[in-house]
C-alpha cells in the first residue's frame, strides 16, 4: 500500500479531486484528516471512508483562518499522533473574467483561499512535522499558470503565487525534513468539469464536439480520469518522492509540457 501507515491531511475536500485523494489515500493505507467548509459533505466521505474500512476525521475548516487551519491539525494530531503529509487542494476559483475587463478588487479573496490559504495549512502541521524531522506538502496548482485559458486570470494568478510559494517553502522548509512540491493541474475527468461539459450540452451543443474540443488539445486524446489525476498528487506524499522537493508536475494528459 503506497501510504501505510502515513496519516494525511488534506484540505478542499469537495465533490471535484479533493474527495477523490481522501478516498485513495486511505484505500492506500493512510489515516486522512478531511478539511472543508461544507462540514456535511465531509462527513458524507468521511461514511464513505470508514464504510470502505479506512480511517479518517473530518473537520470544517475554512483556510481563510489561521485558528480553523490550527484546528484541524490539531485535531488530526490528537486523534492519529503524527502528520505525515499535507494536500493543498482547497480553491477559490473567483469569477470566469479575462483580465481586461476583470474586477480587481474581487482578486484579494481568489489569492487568500489559493495561495494564503496553503501557507496557513502548512504553518499549521509545521510544528508536528518538525517535532518528526519529517513530512511531505503538496500544493495543488493549475496548467492555466503556464497555458492561459480565457476567463481564469484571476485563479491562475493566485496559483502563479503559490507555484512560487512552493518554491519557498521547498528552501525554508527543507532544514526540517520537509519536502514540499506541487502539481500542475490540467483538465480533471471529474463533476466540475463534466458539470461544465452538461451545461455547454443544455446550450445546445452536441456532447461530441464538446468533449472533442477537449480531448483535441490533450496527446493522450482523453480527459485526465480523476482517480488517476489525485494519484498523481498523492505519489508526492509517499515514500517514493522521499528526495523529491521544490518540483513541479504537470498532470495534463501532455496538454502542455515544460520547457525542458
Amino acid at each position: 500500500m503506497l501510504l501505510k501507515d502515513k496519516v494525511v491531511i488534506i484540505s478542499g475536500v469537495g465533490p471535484g479531486m479533493g474527495q477523490a485523494m481522501a478516498k485513495i489515500a486511505a484505500a492506500e493505507g493512510a489515516k486522512v484528516g478531511l478539511g472543508a467548509r461544507n462540514q456535511d459533505f465531509l462527513d458524507k466521505v468521511l461514511a464513505e471512508i470508514t464504510e470502505a474500512g479506512g480511517q479518517a476525521i473530518a473537520l470544517s475548516t475554512d483556510v481563510t483562518q489561521s485558528a480553523q487551519c490550527a484546528a484541524l491539525a490539531e485535531a488530526v494530531q490528537n486523534e492519529f499522533g503524527q502528520i505525515d503529509g499535507l494536500v493543498n487542494s482547497a480553491y477559490n476559483h473567483g469569477a470566469w473574467a479575462t483580465s481586461d475587463v476583470a474586477n480587481a478588487e474581487e482578486w484579494a479573496a481568489v489569492y487568500d483561499v489559493n495561495c494564503l490559504g496553503a501557507l496557513r495549512m502548512s504553518q499549521a502541521v509545521l510544528p508536528m512535522m518538525k517535532a518528526q524531522k519529517a513530512g511531505a506538502i503538496v500544493n495543488v496548482s493549475t496548467m492555466a499558470t503556464v497555458n492561459p485559458f480565457p476567463g481564469e486570470a484571476a485563479y491562475a494568478a493566485s496559483k502563479g503565487g503559490l507555484g512560487v510559494l512552493t518554491k519557498h517553502m521547498a528552501k525554508d522548509f527543507g532544514g526540517f525534513g520537509i519536502r514540499v512540491n506541487a502539481c500542475r493541474m490540467g483538465w480533471i475527468g471529474g463533476a466540475p468539469v463534466m458539470g461544465y461539459i452538461d451545461a455547454q450540452v443544455a446550450s445546445g451543443r452536441p456532447r461530441e464536439e464538446v468533449v472533442g474540443e477537449i480531448t483535441g488539445r490533450i496527446p493522450l486524446g482523453v480527459i485526465p480520469p480523476e482517480d488517476d489525476c489525485a494519484k498523481a498528487v498523492l505519489y508526492f506524499v509517499s515514500d517514493y518522492a522521499n528526495v523529491v522537493s521544490g518540483a513541479t508536475l504537470d498532470v495534463n494528459g501532455g496538454q502542455y509540457m515544460a520547457p525542458g
